[in-house]
């Protein structure tokens, strides 16, 4: 196992939990803000490659871009709570 395979484990385990830590000490957003990280996370993700892209650096720049906008979007829409509801 070579330090680069380690280096992006750790990368993209702390771009998976970073947005669920944020999510949970502030509580989501408003939902439209998670939606649209969510299609900025489509962007990043299915945009053609760049030049940045062909580095070992810019690849690790673009998984945690795309990991931490989809880990924002889907779990701030997963954890929203209208506020004010009533629960029995």
């Amino acid at each position: 196992m070579s330090l680069f395979s380690v280096l992006a484990g750790l990368l993209y385990l702390a771009a998976l939990l970073l947005p669920l830590y944020l999510i949970k000490r502030f509580g989501p957003a408003i939902w439209p803000m998670h939606v649209l990280a969510v299609a900025a996370a489509l962007v990043v993700g299915l945009a053609p490659g760049t030049a940045l892209l062909n580095s070992t650096a810019g690849s690790y720049i673009y998984g945690f871009t795309f990991t931490f906008l989809i880990a924002w979007g889907l779990g701030g829409l997963v954890f929203y709570r209208r506020r004010g509801l009533k629960r029995a």
